[in-house]
């Protein structure tokens, strides 16, 4: 069911910084900075050749990113995502299985403007999983 790995979600407190590191230490192509009110986040993406490192801020005062934070000062590595051909198939399988979809269990518009659900860590070996349809 799972496709590709697509990103890595590292949170970081200092998103200025943690650009750097990855633009001018690694030497690596990033993107602008991206705010994403509706999931309180804001995003740089480190483009690598087979995959991509999401750099997530917490936004606004209801961030699961701050409170990602608040436990982890110095940041670390949030979620992974993988890409699905069809996130409602895939959706309907998971539950089927017992697997928790995060929030309402609907399908929300992620970072890439693409589908994307969040899957419950404690499902899914401690590791707080999404899925994007591509």
């Amino acid at each position: 069911m799972i496709g590709k790995l697509n990103h890595v979600a590292i949170a970081v407190a200092d998103l200025d910084r943690a650009t750097a590191v990855y633009r001018d230490t690694l030497g690596a192509t990033v993107t602008d900075a991206t705010d994403l009110p509706e999931h309180g986040v804001t995003t740089v993406f480190v483009e690598l050749p087979n995959t991509k490192i999401e750099l997530l801020h917490p936004y606004g005062e209801n961030s699961p990113i701050q409170r990602f934070l608040d436990k982890n000062n110095d940041g670390g590595i949030h979620h992974v995502c993988y890409e699905v051909d069809d996130i409602h198939i895939a959706s309907a399988r998971l539950v089927a299985d017992g697997a928790r979809i995060l929030g309402d269990g609907k399908p929300k518009i992620g970072a890439h403007g693409k589908p994307v659900l969040f899957l419950h860590p404690k499902d899914f070996c401690g590791t707080l999983v999404e899925l994007e349809q591509v």
